[in-house]
């Protein structure tokens, strides 16, 4: 059986994922694009606006620099000065050994490590993590190129941080280039939810059965009608309500619980929306080879479009939107994501 919803009603609460109530206003600020129209009405011009931390390199690479993108350095100071501001309020984890035995385990089996060009990535699954894998494939020697033809082993030929010792993650926190990519919240979970219920079987068998007994009414566990291959938004967006943050699948757990911000101080926060040169950037940075690139997207692909995000947001009650978007709150708020308007007027358009 999957966990039900914790019961909050006694005040306790994990460490390092909860919001102190005196940042609510100032989350909800940021995350509903206030920070950006302090921008945009120039509220913000008398203040510097330093390049992505560790970009003072970039002429020294091999590659030419490309023309300083002012858009992508305000985004990042944006993202720094929120995870600066959020992460250091005293119920935060400050590192990773402050974080609880779970969330620890959960942030170094999803960090990466590439030893000779000296990086960590804390991959976010789609958040274009695949493509990432195949990259660093390309770099340890395992992949000729990111083209080659074959089925993605999502932990063959890999380090991941959760397999070194203490003393070895420790250095590679202090020393190495840390990067993460963050994509638009409710984006990110349409994806999957459209990816693992539409197209792959053992989810709609593990999770799909099990969410279709719960919150269709009139059925049960034992029907063996129930294939778990037509769960609804609706009925996705409820058993996210319900799951404990912490112990969600990984394509569903917020950004926050996968990679731990306040835990790790990253170098570069890269974003969905920017992938192609957020990606070049990185790989840059890095000191990659010319000839290794990032992939382009695949033709069967099937982008999430705004229209479409759109359509499955106001298809849900309101009430519910509303419960869940707190979930992914810290998400919105740190990486510069506004919330999404479904009032009725809106979502008539």
């Amino acid at each position: 059986m999957l966990p039900r919803r914790q019961d909050l009603s006694s005040g306790s609460v994990r460490r390092g994922s909860a919001v102190l109530p005196s940042l609510l206003t100032f989350l909800v600020i940021v995350a509903s694009g206030g920070l950006l129209l302090m921008i945009e009405k120039g509220m913000l011009s008398s203040m510097e606006t330093p390049p992505p931390r560790g970009a003072g390199r970039r002429q020294d690479l091999i590659r030419s620099p490309a023309a300083v993108d002012v858009d992508a350095q305000i985004l990042q100071e944006i993202r720094n000065r929120t995870i600066r501001t959020v992460c250091r309020q005293k119920n935060m984890p400050h590192s990773v050994w402050s974080l609880s035995p779970l969330q620890r385990k959960t942030l170094l089996q999803h960090v990466l490590v590439n030893d000779q060009y000296r990086f960590l990535y804390c991959y976010v699954p789609k958040v274009a993590c695949s493509n990432w894998k195949r990259v660093l494939k390309v770099l340890n020697g395992a992949l000729e190129n990111v083209d080659v033809s074959v089925k993605m082993d999502h932990r063959s030929d890999l380090l991941f941080l959760s397999s070194l010792k203490p003393e070895e993650i420790r250095y590679r926190l202090k020393h190495y280039f840390k990067f993460m990519f963050v994509r638009e919240p409710m984006e990110r979970l349409l994806s999957a939810y459209r990816n693992k219920f539409g197209e792959i079987e053992s989810y709609q068998k593990k999770y799909g059965v099990e969410i279709v007994t719960r919150y269709r009414k009139g059925l049960t566990k034992e029907a063996t009608s129930v294939k778990g291959d037509d769960v609804t938004f609706g009925e996705f967006a409820r058993y996210l309500l319900d799951e404990d943050s912490e112990r969600m699948n990984e394509h569903w757990m917020p950004v926050y619980n996968l990679c731990q911000p306040c835990a790790v101080s990253y170098d570069f926060i890269g974003s969905y929306e920017r992938l192609e040169s957020d990606s070049d950037y990185v790989l840059q940075r890095v000191g990659a080879p010319p000839h290794v690139r990032f992939p382009e997207r695949q033709t069967w692909y099937k982008p999430v479009t705004t229209e479409t995000l759109h359509y499955y947001l106001c298809s849900l009650p309101q009430k519910l939107l509303r419960e869940l978007l707190p979930k992914y709150i810290l998400d919105f708020s740190l990486f510069a994501y506004t919330l999404p308007n479904t009032t009725t007027e809106h979502c008539r358009h």
